[in-house]
């Protein structure tokens, strides 16, 4: 009989004493003793990138699952249950992997790993990999933990095609601190003939990718050079050189998810042996959905604490470029209907809080800050707001998601305001898990 999956997760959590460690050799190790099913794989897309990875998974698949295509998907991390890491294809739409096969694939890659150190993400990835190589599919979508270069997603020797997505300065201490050094990273899930699609990047990030291409001769299809994808009397116009769709908006929300939406179609149309008909990418952009990226809340116990008539959204941005494009989405819903800005964030402390919160001096009205009790290294919410009051937006602190709804409800504000509760995935988590409206 399988044992429940957190109690499996905590064990597999202390074979390594590091929760990260950059490296192939344990996951390499691990695979082979499991009999290779990372060679067992239906074609595989790898995705690595800064922001926008897990937006654009979600176009993939919604894409992909428009046209009849049954599809495996691999994002990280979780925002409420561990098995959201894992959707198995079905015909329609892919299902999360249940509690028992889950269990299952789990202790069977605890066997195969004996007495070996290895981290749980590494592991948990062989499970996935076990997991997709015993169900049919037409597709993998693999989305890179972190990095790409060294991260246990990078044992694809021949995927269909790599994907990377806007990269910007972030997991400093693992990648470095300069742009170079962390495209390098994530130009290490390139392979040789494989077709690399490209977001737009700054020209130093892109330097370093296409270097990398033209090592591998890996061909690339750049944003703004071999496709366009923008926004124009509110639809998706897309150009390549196989001509032009016109298409609804995405169903995400936001400015950057016309980049995203653009990416995938980009990428789809890279491999022609794939054969996506025009209707299919116009019912996977209006589908496609993946939580606490400027998700709307509408309904739940903790909208119900939210004064009558306000907005409440949620976003798990938690970078200084991630919280421009929130940013840059908001002031467009201000444009279309204006209401007071609060924002209830909370932050780790491994990242730049001040780079984040700068993106809202001058549209937030108010930022209450909160823990986030879920994480390690969560900031406590006074330094928060520390940090928000010394860039000039008026702050102050709460200890709970109760108590700060109670503090926006004491604001009085007329009209109801536009709620946005950000800064961390952790936190999306916990909102997702109090308000009771959990990722199907």
């Amino acid at each position: 009989m399988t044992k429940p999956v957190d109690a499996i997760l905590t064990r597999l959590a202390s074979l390594h004493p590091k929760r990260i460690d950059l490296s192939l050799q344990r996951i390499e190790r691990l695979l082979g003793a499991l009999d290779s099913p990372e060679k067992k794989l239906p074609p595989v897309i790898h995705v690595a990138g800064t922001n926008g990875k897990g937006s654009t998974v979600a176009f993939l698949r919604a894409i992909l699952e428009a046209s009849g295509k049954r599809v495996h998907t691999y994002t990280s991390p979780h925002l409420v249950r561990f098995n959201e890491r894992f959707r198995l294809a079905a015909k329609g739409e892919g299902v999360l992997v249940s509690d028992d096969e889950l269990s299952a694939a789990l202790e069977e890659c605890e066997r195969a790993n004996g007495d070996h150190d290895i981290t749980l993400f590494e592991i948990t990835t062989a499970a996935g990999l076990l997991l997709f190589s015993r169900h049919p599919a037409d597709v993998v979508l693999l989305e890179v933990g972190l990095g790409g270069r060294l991260d246990a997603t990078n044992v694809i020797e021949h995927p269909l095609a790599t994907v990377i997505t806007p990269i910007s300065i972030d997991h400093t201490d693992f990648l470095g601190d300069t742009l170079e050094k962390i495209a390098a990273e994530k130009a290490g899930i390139l392979k040789a003939g494989a077709p690399a699609i490209v977001a737009a990047q700054p020209r130093d990030a892109l330097a370093v990718i296409e270097r990398h291409a033209a090592r591998l001769a890996a061909p690339l299809k750049i944003a703004g050079e071999d496709w366009t994808a923008t926004e124009e009397r509110g639809r998706l116009v897309y150009q390549d050189e196989a001509g032009l769709l016109d298409l609804p908006a995405p169903r995400l929300y936001g400015r950057h998810q016309f980049e995203n939406a653009g990416l995938a179609i980009a990428t789809l149309r890279a491999v022609p042996a794939l054969k996506i008909a025009p209707a299919a990418f116009e019912a996977g952009l209006t589908k496609a959905e993946w939580p606490a990226r400027l998700q709307r809340l509408s309904q739940g116990k903790l909208i119900a604490l939210a004064p009558p008539g306000s907005e409440v959204w949620l976003d798990g941005g938690h970078n200084p470029d991630g919280g421009r494009a929130v940013a840059a989405a908001l002031a467009d819903l201000e444009e279309r209907v204006s209401r007071p800005l609060v924002l209830i964030v909370g932050m780790l402390a491994t990242k730049d809080c001040q780079g984040f919160l700068g993106n809202f001096t001058g549209l937030a009205r108010r930022l209450i800050a909160v823990p986030v009790p879920a994480a390690e290294k969560g900031l406590p919410a006074e330094a928060v707001a520390d940090a928000a009051r010394a860039i000039g937006l008026a702050a102050t602190s709460r200890d709970n998601l109760d108590e700060a709804f109670d503090a926006v409800r004491k604001l009085d504000l007329d009209p109801p305001p536009r709620i946005l509760i950000t800064g961390s995935l952790y936190l999306a988590g916990d909102v997702l898990r109090e308000n009771g409206t959990l990722p199907q």
